[in-house]
């Protein structure tokens, strides 16, 4: 008997590097249909969800409201794996401090603070954090399987998350002040960094991801 092709649905409101996470998705999982879309019919059917986002915050959640997507990533994460990207991580928080104050999806407990800035050991640290940054794993998880310890990500980003629970970390990273940079509750796990662009530890990732059994 064929087995059935897995099915991933990257959600798709305007503000995700989509194309990029999804060539990488293709890459790891060769056999998978990767489709890209606002559709919460296909979005519900799917047997994995990816929740990308890049810029600001304010406009992230305008859109995932016009658009209707706040009920159907909801039902996603209620039912299935979902891997949730940079800005995907921060829209699932209580609230942001981006863009004068934004209440987010408040699907976890926690806030969006911006970096300060400011200087450690005689290094200027720029705002944005861009570049490449090591993550501890705070606990083991199916997602970091084959991954070394303080394996280094690549990370672009003004904002990080504060959650209110350490229970909630998967991985920290420190850019002046500790941050989580990866979390998880259940079957869903969100990550600050970019792991379509983080080399080879995050082709690993995303394949740990396609491979996620809950």
């Amino acid at each position: 008997m064929r087995k059935k092709s897995l099915n991933i649905a990257v959600i798709d409101y305007g503000m995700g590097n989509l194309h990029s996470v999804s060539k990488a998705l293709q890459r790891v999982s060769p056999e998978a249909r990767v489709t890209i879309t606002s559709n919460a019919q296909i979005i519900n059917t799917a047997d994995r969800v990816v929740f990308p986002g890049v810029g600001a915050i304010g406009d992230c959640m305008t859109e995932i409201i016009r658009l209707e997507l706040d009920d159907a990533l909801a039902g996603a994460i209620r039912n299935k794996p979902v891997l949730a990207i940079c800005v995907g991580m921060q829209a699932l928080m209580t609230q942001s401090e981006e863009s004068g104050g934004v209440e987010c999806l408040g699907y976890l407990s926690g806030n969006v603070r911006r970096f300060r800035g400011g200087t450690v050991k005689g290094t200027r640290l720029k705002v944005p954090h861009m570049g490449w940054n090591e993550v501890y794993q705070t606990k083991s998880h199916a997602l970091w399987r084959g991954i070394e310890q303080n394996a280094r990500m690549y990370f672009v980003h003004s904002y990080y998350v504060e959650v209110e629970s350490d229970a909630l970390n998967a991985g920290t990273c420190n850019y002046g002040v500790p941050f989580s940079a990866a979390i998880e509750c259940e079957n869903l796990f969100a990550v600050q960094f970019h792991p379509e662009k983080s080399a080879g530890d995050g082709l690993q990732m995303l394949e740990n991801f396609t491979q996620w059994n809950i």
